[in-house]
């Protein structure tokens, strides 16, 4: 008998458990913040205004010296001769600065200012051409002009560019004369001294300095003084220029020495550029005309009893800022100032010389 087969049960293979899959709880993700950096605040720098020059940059009163500028073959004489009328007249205290006589008041005058017919005071004057220059003239009621002989006045009116000198300036019942003088026009574009360019009809022979140097060119000015430096060449003036002959950029003369070295109206010096003017610890004021002195140099240009710089003659301004413990002198006088100079260090530059010629005024 077949016996069939036991059929077994399939083995059953373990079933694995299953594992409950818990997805990971989701942890909030705080908002990235965006940092923004703090805006600084740009401050613009703050622009210094540029020191105001009268006449063009270029003007030989405005215009920097090169180190390497030539000097005049007669430099060592002349400048010799020059210190000995310093020493000469340093003890005597006859070294000065022009400031409120023999000086320059500046009357500084708006566009809309009323204008008034200044005189030539000279006799058939109507025919001069200065006379049509000084015909519409915006003075000031009740302008002055430095004390002195020679009266000098200058009116500057920035918006028209024109200025106006005179010598020997006056008020009469008749209104405002003046014997002589000059005007320019352009003043921005010129060179700093009177020409046929001046003007119209102007000559040559135009302006107060006997040298028809703008009496306004080389004037140690209050701004000047209140910025701490002076960015020009100075003028000065000297007993006895030589007679006959000035230089550029004089346009004439009234010299009246007959030595051969003494300096022409005109002539243009500087201090030494090689002088180190921080080791010889200078009054404030001093050290300023030194550093123009070696930066730009000193223009001869006028006659006069005794050397002597120009500075503003601050009688417009109701105010004498030179004098005093606090005032620009230091509480000194200006011919003790002046003896700490380093004169003996001046180089006369190379001149271009010319006859003085007979001239007449006009």
């Amino acid at each position: 008998m077949v016996v069939p087969p036991v059929e077994k049960p399939p083995i059953e293979k373990p079933v694995p458990p299953v594992e409950e899959v818990v997805p990971p709880v989701e942890k909030p993700i705080p908002p990235v913040e965006e940092v923004i950096p703090p805006v600084e605040e740009v401050v613009p720098p703050i622009e210094i205004a540029a020191p105001f020059h009268f006449f063009a940059a270029a003007s030989f009163w405005n215009q920097p010296l090169p180190a390497s500028a030539p000097l005049d073959p007669m430099s060592a004489a002349v400048m010799g001769a020059f210190n000995r009328l310093i020493a000469n007249e340093s003890p005597k205290n006859e070294l000065n600065i022009n400031t409120t006589a023999w000086s320059v008041p500046i009357y500084t005058v708006p566009a809309g200012q009323p204008t008034v017919k200044v005189l030539v005071n000279k006799p058939n004057s109507s025919g001069y051409a200065i006379q049509a220059a000084w015909a519409s003239v915006p003075l000031p009621p009740g302008a002055q002009p430095a004390k002195g002989t020679d009266k000098t006045l200058t009116v500057w009116q920035p918006s028209t560019d024109k200025l106006w000198e005179f010598w020997n300036f006056e008020t009469t019942a008749n209104g405002p004369v003046a014997k002589w003088g000059g005007a320019m026009e352009k003043v921005s574009a010129s060179p700093g001294y009177y020409s046929s360019l001046s003007w119209p009809g102007s000559k040559p022979q135009w302006g107060s300095s006997a040298s028809s140097l703008a009496i306004v060119g080389g004037l140690i000015t209050l701004e000047d003084l209140e910025r701490g430096s002076i960015d020009h060449a100075l003028a000065i003036a000297i007993p006895n220029p030589r007679a006959g002959v000035f230089a550029s950029p004089a346009q004439r003369t009234d010299g009246s020495s007959l030595e051969p070295t003494s300096l022409p109206e005109g002539a243009h010096m500087r201090l030494d550029p090689n002088l180190d003017l921080s080791t010889l610890h200078l009054p404030h004021l001093v050290q300023m005309m030194a550093e123009a002195a070696q930066r730009y140099g000193i223009v001869v240009r006028d006659r006069s009893a005794n050397v002597t710089f120009y500075a503003q003659d601050p009688t417009p301004t109701g105010t004498n800022p030179y004098l005093g413990a606090h005032g620009y002198y230091e509480g000194h006088c200006q011919c003790k100032l002046l003896t700490s100079f380093p004169w003996s260090h001046l180089q006369l530059l190379k001149m271009e010389l010319h006859s003085m010629e007979a001239h007449v005024g006009g």
